[in-house]
Parts: C-alpha cells; sequence; structure tokens
C-alpha cells in the first residue's frame, strides 16, 4: 500500500514564469506544484510538494541548486532542486510581481507590491533565521513589475508600474553618508514597463547601456557616460520609513562580499571605473515592435549574446539584435497571449509558456526547430485509460482532445483531435497498440498508436451522445452506452458495422465493463440499476441489480467473480455475478466526505449533497478497490474486509474550491463570496484558472456549474494492470502514484540470525541458496539483488528450487527491476526461465496474488524486447549499407 505521489500529467504549464538551470533542466509551475523537464533526456518529474495555492513566481539560483517559488498568497518555498526537498518557508507583507537573484548568489530582489526588499540568500549552513532584510526600496508609485541586476551585483534595474524606470545602487559606502542619495530614473514610456535589462561591452564586460521595455510595443536605448566627479561626500541612500536598514559588509551575519578598489579606500566602484549612478544616462534610440492592436506580455535579453526575445498578446514572438534593432525571428506560436519567454545560459534556447492554452514550447532560434512541445488540456479531464503493458496512459478532456503519454517520462508524444466534442470514455484494445474512444460527438473512434491515425468510426443511425465504452477480452465487440437514449450499442471491431441494440435502461449508461472470464456484460445507468447482458447469444438482459439511488458506475474484479457498484448516497454495492446475489456494501459517505465549497450554505460535516463516488478501481489481485468523487480525497478499501486502508489527498490548493472544511466567515459579502467577485480591472491574465468552466459531462443528475473557481474532483481512476501505479484524472489533471522504489525496511520472518553480516558471511563460504533466502527475509532490495547477481550461472536451477513458495513475489519484483537496470539480460531471463519450470504450478494456481509482480516482469521484458527489436533492425539496415559501399578487392 505504500503509493506515493509519482508525477502530474495533463497540464504542463498553467501559468508564471519558468527558468532553465544548468543549461538543460526547465523548471516551470503547474497549479501548486513544480515541474521539473530535462530537455536533453526528454523526461518531465513533479517536484512532490505542494504550495498553499498557484504558483506565480519563479527564480533559480545562478548555480542552479537553489530554487524560490511563490504563490499567489505570497508565500515562498526555497527548494534544493538536486535534493527535491524544501529547506526553508516565508510569507512576504504584500503581492509578489517579481524576484531574481543576485549573479554572485549572496542578494534576492523581490517585488513586493510598491516596495523592493533586498534579502540575503539563505545557504547549506543551518540557520534559526535563513532569510534577512538586507534593504528596502521604497520610491514607487505603483506595484513594481521587473527588477535586474548588474554583472557585479551592486546595481538594480527596476521597472514600476507607473511608467519609469529606477537604477538603485547598494554599494556600501553611499548607505554610510548622510545626505539623502535620488536614484537615477529612466523617463518617456508611455505605457507599463515590461522589462528593463543591463546591457554590458563585449570587450571590457562593463555596463554601458541599459534596454527599457514598455507594454505597448516601445524599447528605448540608454547609453551610459562616465563622469570624472569623485563620489561625494555628502551623498547618501534615500531613507527607508518603517524598515531596519541593515549594513552589507562581511561579519557574522551577512554574508556579502566586500569590493574594494586599488586604492583600498573602501570605496566600491563598478568593473569599469565609474559609478553608475554618478555619470550620465542618455536616451540615444526609440524602437517600436510595431504589432497594432497587440501589447507587449513578456520579454527577456541575452548579454552576452546582446539579444532581446519579445512576446506578444497576439502569439507573435520576435528575437532582435540589439543595439542596432535587427529583426532576426518573428513568428506566431498561438492566437492567445505569450505569458513568459525565457532564455537559456548560453542563448541557443528560447522558452515560451501560453497559460491559457496550457503551451509549452522550447525552441532553437539558430535551427528553427522544436526542443520541446508540449500543451496540456485545455479543461478537465474525463478519462484515463492504462494500456495492457502500463508503459502508456491516455487522457480524455473536454477540449475535444486525446493525449497518450509515456508513464515514465511524463511526455505526451500523440495528440488525436478529430472528435468534435468532448471525450467521455477510452478503452485500451489487448493488442497494446489500438486505442478506442467514445465522444458526445456521436462517434466511437478506433486509433491506430503504429500509424497515430484514425482507422475506424463507429456510428449510429441517429446522433448519439456517448459516455461510456467497452470492449471484450477478444477484441471483436465494441460497447458504447448513450447519455439522451438510454441505450447500448454494438459494433463488430473487424467490420464496423452495427450489431445489436440493447434497450431496457431508462436513465444514462454511465457504467459499461465486459466480465474478464466470459462474454457478459454489466452496465450501470441513473435508473438505479446494474444489469447483466450476453452480447454473443442475443439473449438481451440476463439479470439485474436493483438498488436504492441512482448508480454512477461499475467495475468487475479482475478474476470476474465480484462486481462493484456506487450510487449517489455514498454506497459501494458488492455482487455476486455468477449466482445474481448481494455481498455486502461499504457505506463511504464519511471517508468521502470534506471539503466545503464557497457557495454551501451548510458547513462539511453536516452537507449531505454531492458525497459518493463516481468512480471505481479494483486492484489486479482485487484484494482492495480505490474509490473517488467529488472530494478532494480518494479512498482505498479493502474489499474482503469492508476497512478505509487509506485516504489520499489529492491536493493542498486554496485556489480551488472544496480544499477547506471551514471557510473564513469575513469573506462573505452581501454579493456572495468575496473571491468570486470579479473586481481586479489589470489586464494580468492568469490562465485556465480564471476561464468560466463549462458544464461537464461528469457532473451529477440536478447539479450546477461552478462559474467561480475550480471544485476539486476526481472524474476518473485507474490501476495500471501491473498493480505498481494508479492514476487519477482530477481538477489539478492526472495525478500518477506509484510504489516508492526506494527501500523502506520491512522486518518479516526475521530472527537475530538474519543480519547483513550473515548474508555476506553465507556469500563469502559459496553459499548462494542461504544468502539469497536470509536477504529475501531481510527484503532488503540491495542484498537481495547482490545475492541474485552473486550466483554462477551453473547453479541458479539449484539455488531456484530452493527458494521457498513465499518469497516468490519479492523474487519476481526482484527480477522486474533488474531489468530496467541490469546489463546482464541473459542471466536475468535465465532467472526468470527456470523459476518458470520449477514453480509454474504453484505460479499458476496462486495468479491471483502473483498477478502483479507478473505483470511487472512481463512489462519489463517487453520494453526490452521492443528496444532490442528496433536496434536489430537499425543495425541490419547499417550493414547492409556498409556492404553496398564497401568497394570490392
Amino acid at each position: 500500500m505504500n503509493y506515493r505521489f509519482q508525477n502530474l500529467l495533463g497540464a504542463p504549464y498553467r501559468g508564471g514564469n519558468t527558468v532553465i538551470v544548468n543549461n538543460t533542466l526547465l523548471i516551470s509551475p503547474i497549479g501548486n506544484r513544480i515541474s521539473v523537464t530535462d530537455l536533453i533526456k526528454s523526461e518531465t518529474i513533479t517536484l512532490p510538494f505542494q504550495a498553499s495555492s498557484n504558483i506565480s513566481r519563479l527564480a533559480a539560483s545562478p548555480d542552479g541548486i537553489f530554487l524560490l517559488a511563490v504563490d499567489d498568497n505570497s508565500r515562498c518555498l526555497f527548494i534544493n532542486i538536486p535534493r527535491r526537498a524544501v529547506l526553508h518557508r516565508i510569507t512576504f507583507k504584500g503581492p509578489v510581481t517579481c524576484l531574481k537573484f543576485s549573479p554572485d548568489g549572496l542578494l534576492i530582489a523581490v517585488g513586493v507590491g510598491k516596495l523592493v526588499q533586498i534579502w540575503r540568500s539563505p545557504g547549506f549552513v543551518k540557520e534559526f533565521f535563513p532569510f534577512e532584510l538586507v534593504k528596502t526600496f521604497a520610491n514607487f508609485n505603483d506595484k513594481v513589475t521587473s527588477v535586474d541586476w548588474s554583472p557585479d551585483s551592486e546595481y538594480l534595474l527596476v521597472g514600476c508600474r507607473d511608467l519609469t524606470v529606477r537604477l538603485f545602487c547598494l554599494k556600501k559606502k553611499i548607505s554610510e553618508l548622510n545626505n539623502k542619495y535620488k536614484p537615477f530614473m529612466f523617463l518617456g514610456h508611455r505605457d507599463v514597463i515590461v522589462g528593463a535589462f543591463f546591457g554590458v561591452e563585449k570587450k571590457t564586460k562593463r555596463v554601458d547601456r541599459v534596454y527599457t521595455l514598455s507594454r505597448d510595443g516601445a524599447i528605448f536605448s540608454w547609453s551610459f557616460n562616465p563622469s570624472d566627479d569623485k563620489l561625494d561626500e555628502n551623498i547618501d541612500e534615500p531613507e527607508s520609513p518603517g524598515t531596519p536598514e541593515q549594513r552589507m559588509e562581511v561579519d557574522g551575519n551577512v554574508n556579502v562580499k566586500k569590493r574594494k578598489n586599488e586604492d583600498g579606500d573602501g570605496d566600491v566602484e563598478g568593473n569599469d571605473g565609474s559609478l553608475l549612478h554618478k555619470g550620465k544616462w542618455e536616451m540615444v534610440k526609440k524602437d517600436f515592435f510595431n504589432q497594432a492592436g497587440a501589447k507587449l506580455s513578456s520579454c527577456d535579453y541575452h548579454r552576452g549574446l546582446e539579444i532581446v526575445v519579445v512576446g506578444f498578446s497576439n502569439g507573435v514572438f520576435g528575437i532582435y539584435q540589439m543595439p542596432d534593432f535587427v529583426c532576426i525571428h518573428l513568428l506566431s506560436i498561438s492566437r492567445e497571449k505569450i505569458t513568459t519567454a525565457t532564455f537559456n545560459e548560453l542563448g541557443n534556447w528560447l522558452t515560451f509558456g501560453c497559460a491559457k492554452l496550457g503551451q509549452l514550447l522550447v525552441w532553437e532560434w539558430k535551427s528553427e526547430s522544436y526542443i520541446l512541445k508540449q500543451q496540456g488540456h485545455y479543461y478537465d479531464v474525463n478519462a484515463i485509460a492504462y494500456s495492457p503493458d502500463s508503459q502508456l496512459l491516455a487522457t480524455g478532456a473536454d477540449d475535444n482532445k486525446i493525449k497518450v503519454w509515456t508513464v515514465s517520462s511524463g511526455f505526451c508524444f500523440v495528440t488525436f483531435s478529430e472528435h468534435t466534442n468532448a471525450v467521455t470514455a477510452l478503452h485500451f484494445m489487448a493488442s497494446n497498440h489500438c486505442l478506442l474512444s467514445a465522444s458526445l460527438d456521436g462517434t466511437v473512434r478506433a486509433w491506430d498508436l503504429f500509424r497515430y491515425r484514425n482507422f475506424r468510426t463507429f456510428t449510429t443511425p441517429s446522433p448519439r451522445q456517448f459516455v461510456s465504452l467497452t470492449s471484450d477480452q477478444s477484441g471483436e465487440v465494441i460497447c458504447a452506452g448513450t447519455l439522451d437514449s438510454f441505450e447500448i450499442f454494438v459494433w463488430s471491431m473487424k467490420t464496423g458495422r452495427l450489431l445489436d441494440v440493447l434497450s431496457g435502461h431508462e436513465g444514462p449508461v454511465h457504467g459499461l465493463m465486459f466480465s474478464p472470464t466470459n462474454a457478459i456484460l454489466a452496465s450501470s445507468s441513473w435508473d438505479k440499476t446494474v444489469r447483466l447482458w450476453d452480447v454473443f447469444d442475443g439473449k438481451g438482459s440476463v439479470e439485474t441489480f436493483h438498488h436504492s439511488h441512482d448508480v454512477l458506475t461499475v467495475v468487475y474484479r479482475p478474476d470476474g467473480k465480484q462486481l462493484a457498484s456506487s450510487t449517489l448516497d455514498g454506497v459501494i454495492h458488492f455482487w455476486d455475478p455468477i449466482n445474481g446475489l448481494p455481498i455486502h456494501t461499504i457505506e463511504g459517505r464519511r471517508d468521502i466526505a470534506g471539503g466545503r465549497l464557497m457557495t454551501d450554505r451548510r458547513t462539511a460535516a453536516s452537507s449531505t449533497s454531492g458525497k459518493c463516488f463516481t468512480t471505481l478501481s479494483y486492484s489486479a489481485d482485487g484484494n482492495y478497490i480505490l474509490a473517488g468523487g467529488s472530494s478532494r480525497y480518494i479512498c482505498m478499501y479493502d474489499v474482503a474486509d469492508k476497512v478505509l486502508l487509506r485516504r489520499f489527498q489529492i491536493t493542498l490548493n486554496l485556489s480551488l474550491d472544496g480544499v477547506l472544511d471551514i471557510l473564513n466567515s469575513k469573506n462573505m459579502t452581501d454579493a456572495g463570496p468575496l473571491n468570486l467577485i470579479d473586481d481586479d480591472n489589470s489586464d494580468v491574465d492568469d490562465g485556465v484558472d480564471k476561464q468560466t468552466r463549462i458544464k461537464s459531462t461528469y457532473d451529477l443528475p440536478g447539479s450546477m456549474p461552478n462559474r467561480g473557481r475550480p471544485i476539486v474532483r476526481t472524474k476518473c481512476l485507474r490501476i495500471a494492470p501491473t498493480g505498481r501505479s494508479w492514476a487519477a484524472a482530477t481538477t489539478e489533471g492526472v495525478l500518477v502514484y506509484s510504489m516508492d522504489d526506494n527501500f523502506i525496511f520491512d522486518p518479516t520472518d526475521l530472527d537475530i540470525d538474519v543480519t547483513p553480516e550473515a548474508i555476506e558471511a553465507a556469500l563469502g563460504e559459496d553459499q548462494p541458496s542461504r544468502a539469497l533466502i536470509l536477504s529475501l527475509r531481510l527484503n532488503e532490495d540491495n542484498l537481495i539483488k547482490k545475492c541474485i547477481l552473486a550466483v554462477a550461472p551453473v547453479d541458479i536451477k539449484a539455488v531456484v528450487a530452493s527458494i521457498p513458495f513465499k518469497y516468490l513475489n519479492r523474487l519476481i519484483q526482484t527480477f522486474a527491476e533488474l531489468l530496467e537496470i541490469c546489463p546482464h539480460l541473459e542471466f536475468i531471463l535465465r532467472w526468470c526461465q527456470e523459476l518458470s519450470k520449477c514453480h509454474g504450478h504453484s505460479i499458476q494456481q496462486n495468479s491471483r496474488n502473483l498477478l502483479p509482480s507478473l505483470k511487472s516482469l512481463q512489462k519489463a521484458i517487453t520494453r526490452l524486447h521492443q528496444d532490442l527489436g528496433d536496434t536489430c533492425s537499425s543495425n541490419e539496415y547499417m550493414l547492409r549499407y556498409l556492404c553496398s559501399t564497401t568497394s570490392k578487392p
């Protein structure tokens, strides 16, 4: 039962800025989580922790080790990226609009409302107060929009919504003097400042210019002329009311580098020998991007290449060579606003994000090729399906699209968009390369995952809306249930012809599933019944199970000897489909309860509406069942004992509705909940979360769609055939949970003699059987693998024969893991072969308990077979080519 969060699929990007660390790791926010994409390996992982609400701003340290993530509630996480751990937390006293590490990594500039705060960056040393406020600049008339550091970390360029850009100095000498010093102001823009950047001279690496960009598409170039005057001894930094001033010097508390000039007088100058705040800044050029009707929404500047990239609200982006303002590229990636545009450190890759479309692109501008092209679902995911080998996961959503993901890498490799309405059900065929989908557009389509095309479409004489889908084990018959006519349509997979129409239900047919062992079809409907149909004999309904409330879904146990159905009153019913008798029920209303909507007039404890399971899924061995619905919880039950084993809380995101049990009464006004009143006049687009939610096909009878914040819920649950992972289609996306691969000590069958030292001694005495059995009893993964690899090939048969049956499950799991990482392929396959020969009869008799491990082994062998097949084919063509090009002697 050791399932832990592994990944989040379905929404690679939802808003906020993105950063690239170490040139190859792309870090982007996904709601209240953070996704890390390796652009070289094409792998995406989601960090295991959550913020309190949607993450809006990210900043990475120059060395790529630390990450700052700030959410909509101004709560900040200080993260160690390699360790994937949260080191510190802090809450800012206002909305954070921008933040950035200094180039030396010692300071952090944070734009908090109308203030710019300079914080000392925490390090690896454990401290009671890791964050220390060093300085605050308060000379702004509106919100801060951008910050940029000079290369020497001594100057700060700050853009603001009051149409100005200010140059601040952090030098120690100035803060010690008495008189006030006013920051230099760059004026002339007629719209909100989007970005301001320092420019450096290539040869001397000195700051000699500044670029300022505004929302109306203007970019101003400013040139610096050094002044011959020395620093006046009567110049001082402006006072910051209400903010403690910290001295910028090296002592026991502040780790800031002290920079001295050659004279050693303590006066800190720029790396060009002049003071940027003492010289003269002149506007030398005004340029305009000339995007009629579009606003500049994002920008970035690369100092080394002197290139600026800009993104506009119409989906167009441009790359310009500065300071000559020469257009290198001007392309369009969508019709929606580009919310982030970022260079990597080398400047060869560009990252673009479109929050409204959930789109994330990494583009190499020199070769004009895509490094990464991922897009999440525009609306909620309705259906998911695992492939039989558990390597692929298909998702279908209200945006009419079907996406197929590789579970191990978290990447979507194909998108099907032929449906013209919401996709409501998905089903993988046993062949592993055929996917079925049902939609409200009145079609059921079959997709070829080899050629990536729709090779067959199943329709009805008159238009119908399909909400459920299944096929028999042989793949000869396809069945789909309807929302409007309450019928079940049966087609032939080979010919595509409509074979039969099953009538009898008096409500929408939301659940369909064939028995795993015979040709009996089970269907559930809102007419309070579950019906069994003999599809091949044409006898119609052969059994009817009556319920007291509307039936929302139905599933078979993998052995076909049990049937589970969920009703509107929050009860899970278990039936014997062979004898047609009820077995028992599980009352789940209290377990799934929790979460009060902002529009609810009752507390979560006293409310009785919506507390039911809308999706069920049996485990591979049938011992437990997962249930989810209109709640933030997913419940895992033991079927035999009827007890709750575990509850998974799918999200802690306060940006969603239904996460809190108790609401703050201060947020309730005469006009309704405060959070649902749209009084924000700003044109900032927050992406998917601000959109009006359409009514889902999975909303229960009589329910009204939420026109405010999205409601947390689970629409579909599927356990992988291997049993090692499961996926849930939720409001946050598709959550993937899997078994923890790390070692967890589980002391089963131990005594005082079972120790790692005893195992090492057995290996040293050339007793492989005893060493392997001791390691299996100790249940430590590394020792088990070491003992397996220590066995000589000629001794494998004898060692396998000595293994007790109760350790076979653990041994098979280890073989599946070794096939993924071990280079000794023939050696491990020899183990599997001897295990099947020696314990084949026992495995067959206890296949139900061993099914998850066997599925994992099958998955590993299938993947290796595919990889070897591709390698052999490639080598064959290469040898043919070499033979054809070899000259004759």
